[in-house]
C-alpha cells in the first residue's frame, strides 16, 4: 500500500518573479445582453461605463462629479458613442443601440460646431482656418469669463 502524503505545493521563489507553482487567475467578464439598460452620457462619462451592468466600482468608489459645461458635454457624447460603438461590435443586431448610437453622434457633431464656432478648434488637426494655422490663438475657453466676455 503507497502511504505517500500529497501536501499543497509552496513557492519559495522571493526573486519577484511569477513562480511556476503560482495559482492562475480566473477572471470574471460579466456578459453583455442585447437592448442593455444605459446610463444618460454625463453620468456614464462620471462612472466609467454606459451600461449598469457593468458598472463594478473598485472597491466601492464612485465618482459623482459630472462636468455641466460645453466641453464635459462633448466629452460625455464622445465617451457614450465609444462605448456604444464597442457594444455593437459584438451586438449589431441591437437596432435600439444602434439608434443610441446616431442620436448621440447627430448631438456630438452639432455641439462640436457649436463649441468651434464659439472657442474654436478643439482638435489640432482642426487648427488651419483660411489656410490660417490658428491653434494657439487666443483666447482659450478658460480665458473666458462668465458672462461670455473675454478677461
Amino acid at each position: 500500500m503507497d502511504t505517500t502524503v500529497i501536501r499543497p505545493a509552496t513557492c519559495n521563489d522571493k526573486n519577484g518573479c511569477l513562480p511556476a507553482c503560482a495559482p492562475l487567475a480566473n477572471p470574471f467578464v460579466p456578459f453583455q445582453r442585447e437592448n442593455a439598460e444605459t446610463y444618460q452620457a454625463p453620468k456614464a462619462l462620471i462612472r466609467g461605463t454606459l451600461f449598469p451592468g457593468l458598472d463594478l466600482p473598485f472597491m466601492g468608489l464612485v465618482n459623482r462629479t459630472e462636468k455641466n459645461t460645453p466641453l464635459g458635454e462633448l466629452m460625455a457624447l464622445s465617451f457614450a458613442m465609444h462605448e456604444l460603438g464597442l457594444y455593437l461590435d459584438t451586438h449589431q443586431n441591437d437596432a435600439e443601440a444602434t439608434k443610441l448610437f446616431q442620436q448621440y453622434t447627430d448631438l456630438y457633431e452639432q455641439g462640436r460646431r457649436t463649441y468651434e464656432a464659439k472657442y474654436g478648434p478643439l482638435q489640432q488637426s482642426d487648427g488651419v482656418t483660411d489656410g490660417k494655422y490658428v491653434w494657439l490663438q487666443d483666447p482659450w475657453p478658460w480665458d473666458y469669463v462668465k458672462d461670455g466676455g473675454t478677461k
